[in-house]
């Protein structure tokens, strides 16, 4: 018996009814030979390890633009972040871990430079508009390993794809992941903005941190507890009404003072311009992207072969881009 079967029969026997077993997924759109060692879920996991869209997401703006310190979040941070909450509530409701750290790993591979300012520039002049969960099914479809896509189970390319707030993931796991992107962006990004002092520990609203914790472990802890006290031996996970009420009240909080106008976007509009302004010319001068782009204009379109070269930059490529083209270079005799 092979090493892969017997962890798949462990599955049976270890994990939830309601988890998702490795040996029942929905499969790839290309059919390929089985690991012998690893699962299904485990190959796609690795997959997106190795995949230099998930390399390029340490340069990839969280919250905060260009920030100067070591220890501001980046895309990749996040990402890190989320996949080791998630985990912690797959292994607690005993659900397929694996699926679920796949699924974390892989969620925002579609993030444009400079966060969500650069997101919000694409889907402003994309006719069909711009949405970085789905572009991240693009990535792992299409766009990586020279067109071939990752080939990935339709079980992680859900999760991927219903990440966000509006999605609906199919799995459990999905939805673990789900949560757990909100668990980690809203106390990682509180602990960001009393780093940047764009908050004070003591601006963070009073009735909530009794309920969710005065700290930023406590209030990760409390979050986590109560998805899994909430959860345990259901068929759907979620928060109880009161944690879930405060969780979203304290994600209000932030959108109002530090995702929306604070010193944490004060160059927002600046990046916004650098988007817009990289888009407009690579549309008209489409020749200058490399290869593989051009290619993809070919197939899919100048526009979304523009955004999908653009969505891919990190924003230190996109700052090198930008200077490249529109800043005048130094001469000397």
């Amino acid at each position: 018996m092979k090493i892969r079967e017997i962890t798949e029969e462990l599955e049976y026997q270890l994990l939830s009814p309601y988890a998702t077993k490795s040996r029942e997924t929905r499969g790839r759109d290309r059919e390929e030979e089985k690991c012998d060692i690893r699962t299904e879920f485990q190959r796609d996991r690795d997959r997106i390890i190795h995949s230099k869209a998930f390399r390029r997401l340490s340069h990839k703006t969280q919250v905060f633009i260009s920030p100067e310190g070591d220890h501001y979040r980046t895309r990749l941070t996040h990402t890190l972040e989320v996949a080791q909450i998630a985990r912690t509530i797959a292994r607690a409701l005993r659900l397929n871990e694996d699926l679920t750290e796949a699924i974390a790993l892989g969620h925002d591979l579609g993030h444009t430079p400079f966060g969500h300012s650069g997101e919000e520039v694409l889907n402003r002049l994309l006719k069909d508009g711009f949405r970085h969960n789905e572009q991240s099914i693009r990535v792992v479809e299409i766009l990586e390993k020279d067109g071939k896509g990752l080939n990935l189970t339709w079980e992680v390319k859900d999760g991927i794809c219903n990440h966000s707030t509006s999605g609906n993931p199919q799995t459990l796991e999905g939805q673990v992941v789900q949560i757990s992107d909100k668990i980690a962006y809203i106390n990682h990004d509180i602990d960001d903005a009393i780093r940047g002092k764009v908050l004070n520990p003591e601006d963070l609203p009073k009735d909530l941190i009794a309920i969710l914790g005065d700290k930023h472990s406590k209030r990760i802890d409390t979050m986590v507890k109560d998805v899994i006290n909430n959860s345990l031996g259901k068929p759907k996970v979620s928060m109880s009404k009161e944690i879930y009420e405060a969780t979203y009240s304290l994600r209000d909080f932030l959108f109002k003072k530090v995702y929306i106008g604070s010193k944490a976007k004060k160059d927002e509009e600046k990046a916004k311009r650098i988007v817009e302004q990289l888009f407009y010319y690579f549309y008209d001068n489409i020749e200058k992207m490399p290869q593989e782009f051009i290619k993809l204009a070919e197939i899919y379109g100048r526009e979304r072969a523009v955004a999908d070269y653009i969505a891919g930059m990190t924003d230190k490529y996109a700052f090198l881009k930008y200077k490249e083209i529109f800043l005048p270079s130094p001469w000397f005799e």
